[in-house]
């Protein structure tokens, strides 16, 4: 398709240059969304287009005479084709497609430098990015990872474990979208797939990445937790940095709470401060998924401290998460915020932490809703107890709970509702 393969030169040349799809749409005026289309050759481009990527990308006139050679033909009149992620359901089979391929395409060549530049850009994107507007650029990518370790290990005939790191960072990143947004039975599959990719890897950083994270999420999953604290201990025994340990004795306090193990979720937690201790300072703005942050920590502790029912300590803990989370990660700040609510429950002001539970879910832009949200936002629910469940603001409040915008939004499709 000639569309598509202006659209891979498009992206590789992106690449090339170490930036994000919401970088370069920012340097030539372009939506990002329009990008991510053309990349992924639903949309053809235009010469114009192509000029200014070869200016800012340095690329001479490479992508203007890629686009000549591949300008499309006229179509015959007849009913538009699908664009790739149209619906959520549609984006899930071409997730589930490009999962299966990646199955036997990890470890095959790629130039490593150039992906791990593309992984660290998702990771701090997905942070301060709607989840349905980050999906289709994560798709986009896994496509052409795939694409292109077919291409180059039918050239090399030989293969070699390089993939496999952005393989299951891709992937980790991909199955905590797809939680976000619902679809956690495919999240799971892809879980899998992170854990296979990151083993192949033999990396322990990424191996204890993809466990770390996949304990922390199928909280909000529900998934046994005797299979999350397993995950958790053996993202523990792989962490070979701070950050690795970090994020491990983070599930494994969250976990050990939730199997009212009290004592053995106070050490760990004791841990998890102390690893925190020698972590570096990041600077502003340098905020990722793949590291560890100060207010991470302390968001972790309210938590615990919350689920443990020790509340004078989660505010000081939570108020402090609050004071340290960047002020763009609007999903991660409303979580806090409903941890706070759970926890003048718990104190008994059941009226004060129902309103500012209600505030957080009407005042944050739909667009950022998520699964995590509303598991933090029932939490708030299931502490409220006796008498209290016949108030009105209860009934109210469990209204909102029903709502979950995110059900209702096609994958990739901005602000607009299906």
């Amino acid at each position: 398709m000639a569309e598509a393969a202006f659209g891979v030169q498009l992206r590789r040349s992106r690449q090339a240059a170490v930036l994000s799809l919401r970088q370069l749409a920012t340097r030539v005026g372009y939506d990002h969304s329009y990008l991510s289309q053309v990349e992924r050759g639903q949309r053809p481009g235009s010469a114009h287009l192509a000029r200014l990527c070869d200016r800012e990308l340095g690329t001479g006139d490479t992508l203007a005479t890629a686009y000549a050679e591949a300008r499309p033909l006229p179509r015959p009149a007849g009913p538009p084709a699908p664009t790739l992620l149209k619906t959520p359901t549609a984006g899930v089979d071409v997730l589930e497609a490009v999962r299966r391929g990646l199955a036997g395409s990890v470890g095959k060549v790629l130039h490593a430098d150039e992906w791990s530049a593309v992984t660290t850009n998702h990771a701090r994107d997905f942070l301060v990015t709607p989840l349905v507007e980050l999906l289709p650029e994560l798709t986009g990518d896994l496509q052409l990872l795939r694409a292109e370790a077919t291409e180059t290990s039918a050239a090399a005939g030989w293969t070699s474990p390089e993939l496999a790191v952005p393989t299951a960072e891709l992937s980790v990143l991909i199955a905590l979208t797809l939680t976000g947004i619902g679809r956690l039975r495919v999240a799971e599959r892809w879980w899998r797939t992170a854990r296979a990719a990151a083993d192949n890897s033999a990396e322990p950083r990424v191996r204890s990445l993809a466990r770390g994270w996949e304990a922390i999420s199928g909280l909000s999953e529900r998934r046994p937790l005797a299979d999350l604290l397993e995950l958790a201990e053996d993202a523990l025994a792989l962490a070979d940095r701070p950050s690795c340990s970090a994020r491990a004795l983070a599930a494994r306090a969250q976990i050990l709470a939730q199997l009212d193990r009290a004592e053995d979720a106070r050490r760990a937690l004791q841990d998890l401060l102390a690893v925190t201790d020698d972590l570096p300072v990041q600077p502003v703005g340098a905020t990722s998924l793949f590291d560890w942050s100060e207010y991470k920590t302390s968001w972790v502790e309210g938590l615990v401290q919350a689920a443990l029912g020790e509340t004078d300590s989660a505010y000081v803990a939570l108020d402090r998460a609050l004071a340290l989370c960047p002020t763009g990660s609007l999903r991660e700040r409303a979580e806090v915020e409903l941890v706070l609510a759970r926890c003048l429950v718990l104190d008994g002001e059941v009226a004060a932490g129902l309103a500012v539970a209600m505030r957080v879910l009407v005042e944050l832009p739909d667009q950022w809703h998520t699964h995590y949200l509303y598991e933090a936002a029932g939490r708030v629910l299931s502490a409220v107890q006796g008498k209290d469940l016949g108030r009105a603001a209860v009934r109210d409040y469990r209204e909102l709970l029903v709502r979950r915008p995110y059900h209702n939004r096609s994958v990739g499709s901005g602000s607009s509702y299906a």
